[in-house]
């Protein structure tokens, strides 16, 4: 069979299974979210139920959809599905000329009979399409370790048959869990990290720090970049462009230079949280490791995150560093990453940045600047771009 002999994708909901009374905002984000990672399948129509939801093709590519499906948050798996009459002789011609299609030897029926006035039980029709494709192929059965799976759903109207599974994201549809101000630097962690949070259904708005002309244009370009390659699990994504020099050279001039790192981090926090309540945003998220960085540690982020009134959420603080780079390989942020233009924080690294600050000498040092001041001409000049997964579309387009 041909890909466009297939009607229907049918997607399944995975965690969204456990909410209870929740369940329906649950899946109606999960069907907004489906819907603007497909805007381009003009064609596309959508039916839920309790546990499913079916797209239907009209002549759609089941591939080209399933490339984009594959990266909505809150789908445990989906297949591709064959719709016959729900007749037990129009179900099992079906399901042999999908399983003819396939390459393996061995296979397994898996019939479940939604409509329970169809004349026959789930396990009568699953000997009787068994038999009829044991007839009319060399395939046999193992109900243990098939090779393919031939799953039916009967329904009063139609049957859908289906061979294949392809697995999904996982995790909770994006917006279903409030947003999130990620601090996004144009290092390896903090992509993860928002693809993380994205996973767990926390919709989130980036906030760049920048130090023009110490760094390049092209640095800033590399986090637009990051941005893009994550429009994927989050089809529209705030970028928020801070502009740090002004700060950085006020921190330089009175912080000793093992404290400056620390001090600037502060500051850093302070824009985030100030532009995150304004924003509406729930808490900051960040791409911290635990002790991979002097600012990394747990002396440093006490006394670095008690500037903020909003809750810092590290998704990658556990893990170790191959770990994050394994992660950033697969969503594909990883050769963006490791591009060598220079961030604000690597600009201005001491020599020896304090592992253990004091809370007393960070805010005697940080008396000495006008903190009010330098934060609201920060704010006063943000930069605000929406990346959205359409302009990545036709950027790719170009190519």
């Amino acid at each position: 069979m041909s890909n466009t002999d297939y009607h229907y994708i049918l997607v399944r909901y995975g965690e969204l299974s456990t909410k209870g009374k929740n369940r329906l905002s649950f899946i109606n984000q999960l069907k907004r979210n489906i819907k603007e990672a497909l805007f381009q399948f003009s064609a596309l129509t959508y039916q839920e139920t309790y546990d499913r939801l079916y797209i239907t093709l009209n002549g759609e590519n089941p591939a080209d959809v399933s490339a984009l499906l594959q990266n909505v948050f809150g789908i445990i798996s989906f297949s591709w599905a064959y719709q016959c009459p729900s007749e037990i002789d129009a179900i099992a011609e079906a399901a042999t000329r999908l399983a003819k299609a396939e390459s393996g030897e061995t296979f397994k029926v898996i019939a479940r009979r939604h409509y329970k006035l169809f004349p026959m039980l789930s396990d009568e029709i699953n000997r009787a399409v068994a038999g009829h494709i044991l007839d009319e192929t060399s395939l046999r059965v193992d109900v243990h370790q098939p090779d393919i799976k031939v799953w039916i759903e009967v329904r009063q109207d139609k049957t859908f048959i289906m061979v294949n599974m392809i697995k999904g994201s996982g995790g909770y549809p994006v917006g279903i869990g409030g947003k999130a101000m990620m601090m996004l630097s144009g290092g390896i962690d903090s992509p993860v990290a928002a693809y993380l949070m994205m996973k767990r259904g926390v919709k989130v708005d980036m906030i760049h720090f920048a130090s023009m002309p110490y760094t390049s244009a092209q640095s800033l370009q590399k986090v637009k970049d990051l941005t893009k390659l994550l429009t994927p699990y989050q089809s529209s994504i705030r970028l928020n462009v801070i502009h740090f020099t002004t700060i950085q050279l006020a921190i330089n001039k009175v912080v000793p230079e093992s404290y400056t790192i620390t001090v600037m981090r502060r500051f850093m926090f302070r824009i985030a949280d100030r532009l995150g309540l304004d924003t509406r945003c729930l808490a900051i998220a960040t791409g911290e490791s635990l002790g991979q960085v002097a600012s990394q540690t747990l002396d440093s982020m006490r006394v670095i995150s008690a500037v903020t009134s909003l809750p810092v959420l590290r998704p990658v603080l556990t893990y170790d560093k191959n770990e994050i780079i394994d992660c950033s390989k697969r969503i594909r942020t990883y050769e963006t990453s490791i591009l060598p233009f220079e961030d604000c924080c690597t600009i201005f690294t001491p020599q020896k940045p304090t592992t253990k600050p004091h809370l007393n000498k960070v805010e005697f040092y940080e008396s000495k600047l006008d903190i009010e001041g330098l934060i609201n001409e920060c704010l006063s000049q943000v930069d605000v771009e929406y990346i959205t997964q359409k302009q990545t579309a036709e950027t790719d387009d170009l190519f």
